[in-house]
């Protein structure tokens, strides 16, 4: 970094990847900032540096004790230790030591007294709440929204007509003609978990879903014009009931709310959708897959005249960008959810979704809302969605 990208950005003030201190003499205060980085997406510390911007920089003496604290810090008061590169920039006859704290790839990280540290805008928290930390840990891996258990939900709650269908499809067999229990075959397939239904065993098999996991499921709502509208809409649904029913739902609600041209076809036909079905098939077969289950919301459908907008809770997961999605790339945040999902919807669990939908109608934008914690897919009608 060259001192006048320094100065510009200390112009610019404090955010949330840009941390001033004037200097650090405390290990564990030290340690709770680089934390806070490390489970936020990284950042860096700018050590010379005022809050309100005033350069004070440092002489030798002191740049040589600062990176000494900063490697004791980061190697004995964060856990999992953590790696930071330091630079020292000189400016105005001192010297301004940059920490750069890469995202963490072993999330959650803590101090050494076992506080999990968050960014808060420019400032930090500290985590505390139960869902905030179930995101953390699904981040880094260690837990996946799909396999909790769901109190109070049992074996019972199963559509065991439903099951059957899907076991004899799968597994090539009849489920009467095995010889262990429904709820041993449910534990193994993880479905069942500590004698209860995880979050994908209801969603894919249960008779009622939605009063087990009542925030997963689909709202859809089509506006007049291009906005939306407090009081004023051509069509409104919730969609419930298990994932194929959510699918198959939410893509008749799509498509009958799309224009359709006759081309070539005889007066009898259907007609053509002004944008290919598969689009949206593989669009909302994604959404309802990977959707972020600590997120206790639905996803949401809008239609609009110019466009349709698929909002799924929740961000990309750890370091997974638009380019990367959009490159065939894919990271499982729901392995149990997807693993079953290929035998059931037109999912083919190869990360290849996404290609196949621009190829088949490139003018499809996505964007990765980290703040709002949600993905928007919105898929760009031809001429306003006008015949």
């Amino acid at each position: 970094m060259e001192a006048s990208e320094l100065l510009e950005i200390v112009a610019r003030g404090e955010d949330s990847r840009h941390q001033f201190k004037a200097d650090a003499t405390n290990p564990t205060s030290l340690a709770a900032e680089m934390v806070a980085f490390a489970n936020s997406g990284g950042g860096k510390i700018f050590v010379g540096v005022t809050d309100d911007g005033t350069i004070q920089a440092h002489d030798a003496a002191s740049v040589s004790r600062l990176n000494q604290l900063i490697a004791n810090a980061a190697s004995n008061s964060v856990r999992p230790p953590i790696n930071p590169l330091t630079e020292n920039i000189s400016v105005n006859n001192g010297v301004v030591v940059v920490i750069s704290v890469p995202d963490g790839l072993s999330k959650p990280y803590m101090d050494n007294i076992g506080s999990i540290w968050f960014k808060n805008g420019s400032d930090k928290r500290r985590v505390t709440s139960r869902e905030e930390m179930q995101r953390m840990f699904q981040s880094a891996q260690l837990v996946h929204g799909d396999d909790l258990p769901i109190p109070g939900a049992t074996v019972a709650d199963i559509d065991r007509d439903y099951f059957e269908a899907f076991f004899e499809k799968r597994f090539g067999s009849k489920l009467d003609e095995q010889e262990v229990s429904l709820a041993h075959i449910l534990t193994s397939m993880r479905l069942v978990r500590d004698d209860s239904l995880t979050v994908a065993g209801a969603l894919l098999f249960a008779k009622q879903p939605q009063p087990l996991v009542p925030a997963f499921h689909v709202k859809a709502i089509a506006f007049p014009g291009n906005d939306i509208h407090a009081d004023k809409y051509l069509d409104s649904q919730d969609f419930v009931g298990n994932l194929e029913s959510q699918f198959q739902d939410g893509l008749a609600f799509i498509t009958r709310n799309l224009h359709r041209s006759q081309q070539d076809q005889g007066v009898n036909a259907q007609g053509q959708l002004e944008v290919p079905q598969l689009v949206f098939e593989e669009l909302l077969a994604n959404a309802l897959i990977h959707r972020d289950f600590f997120v206790s919301a639905p996803i949401r459908i809008f239609v609009f005249n110019d466009r349709v907008e698929i909002v799924s809770p929740g961000h990309l997961p750890n370091n997974l960008t638009i380019e990367n999605i959009k490159s065939g790339n894919s990271n499982m945040r729901n392995p149990i959810l997807a693993s079953y999902a290929t035998w059931i919807l037109p999912y083919r669990g190869l990360g290849t979704g996404v290609l196949r939908a621009l190829k088949e109608y490139p003018e499809i934008d996505f964007v990765d809302d980290r703040d709002g914690n949600k993905f928007c897919v919105t898929v760009r009608r031809p001429a306003g969605g006008q015949e």
